[in-house]
């Protein structure tokens, strides 16, 4: 069977990397998919909805490619959060999230040109946060960090001094889940090591 390239329609460096980590060196590809289309009140069906919508975006100029898209939400409090807007924003979250518990749930999408397949499916793994005073919050904000991730905290930055422990796929929280990932892999027929 052919191998397809591997391609990532997402800008996040931390997926990037993960994909390295394992040696998968994707053709990134931002997909600029305008996220505020998909309005779902389920986590899981709305994580699942974008990181398919974000893999299309991109998958037409790849007729022989594997797309991966990907969208990661955190729920806390039955609120769903994405990127938070601004500083003000990230410092509520955090504000609700401190001392609390959430669950991170990732949506990953496999779009198979070569064999005309796609593949949908989420993890989600429990996070444990830190109780934290304003004067912390307010500082971690202030690095940026916050604001470029899902659920307003980076898990490998300094996000993860404030997570007490995890339960369920470490990776997930990074943004994608290898373990989900290999299995997909599998489903359509391929292995990992095809594309190191």
């Amino acid at each position: 069977m052919e191998i397809p390239k591997f391609v990532l329609a997402s800008a996040s460096p931390a997926r990037r990397r993960l994909l390295q980590t394992v040696g998968i060196e994707p053709k990134v590809v931002p997909s600029d998919f305008d996220e505020s289309q998909i309005k779902l009140k389920d986590p899981s069906e709305l994580v699942q909805n974008l990181a398919l919508s974000k893999a299309k975006t991109v998958s037409h100029q790849f007729p022989s490619a594997l797309v991966m898209g990907c969208d990661s939400v955190l729920l806390i409090n039955g609120h769903i959060h994405g990127k938070p807007r601004d500083e003000a924003e990230a410092c509520d979250r955090w504000q609700e999230m401190q001392g609390n518990v959430g669950d991170l749930f990732t949506g990953h999408a496999l779009i198979d040109n070569l064999q005309n397949r796609s593949l949908v499916k989420c993890q989600v793994t429990k996070v444990y946060f830190a109780p934290m005073s304003n004067d912390v919050i307010k500082a971690y904000v202030a690095t940026g960090e916050p604001l470029k991730c899902a659920g307003s905290f980076a898990l490998e930055g300094k996000g993860g001094l404030f997570v007490e422990k995890i339960e369920g796929c470490h990776s997930n929280v990074i943004g994608l889940s290898l373990p989900l990932l290999r299995q997909m892999i599998l489903e359509l027929g391929y292995q990992v090591n095809d594309f190191w």
